[in-house]
Formats: structure tokens, sequence, C-alpha cells
């Protein structure tokens, strides 16, 4: 799950070398957290108008868990 982020987070920023990508189990059983942690000057095009960009990236990512039988939380942190 955390190569797939990254992957498409850093075709989307001007800085991919401060791309961080951490994966962490939820609070509950079959939950994946995965906080993405990028420039501030980044953070907008991660998230993108009204978050469409990030809501992409979150649907992508909870359909790649659900293959796995997981759930996966997205946050964006800048």
């Amino acid at each position: 799950m955390r190569e797939l982020v990254e992957l498409f987070v850093k075709a989307l920023v001007d800085h991919p070398e401060e791309v961080e990508v951490v994966e962490s189990p939820g609070d509950e059983p079959g939950l994946v957290r995965v906080d993405v942690h990028v420039a501030p000057e980044d953070a907008g095009k991660v998230i993108g108008r009204q978050g469409k960009i990030a809501n992409a990236l979150r649907t992508v990512a909870k359909a790649a868990a659900a293959r796995d039988g997981q759930r996966v939380v997205v946050d964006i942190i800048s």
C-alpha cells in the first residue's frame, strides 16, 4: 500500500525527495493507516482543488486495500 501511494504522490509534487509515506496499523483490526508527508509548498498539489486529487488518491488506495481484505485511511500532512 505504501509503495502505491508513494508512487502517485511523487509524480504530483515538485520536490519528490521530500515525500515520506508511513504505513502503520490502524486502531481497528484490518485497518491500515497511511500518512503522507510532503513539503509545505507541495501540499496544495497533493490535495488539489476542493480536495479532488486527495479524494482520488484515497479511492485508489481503498480499491487496492479491498483486494487484500483491508481498509485504508490516507492522511496528507504538510
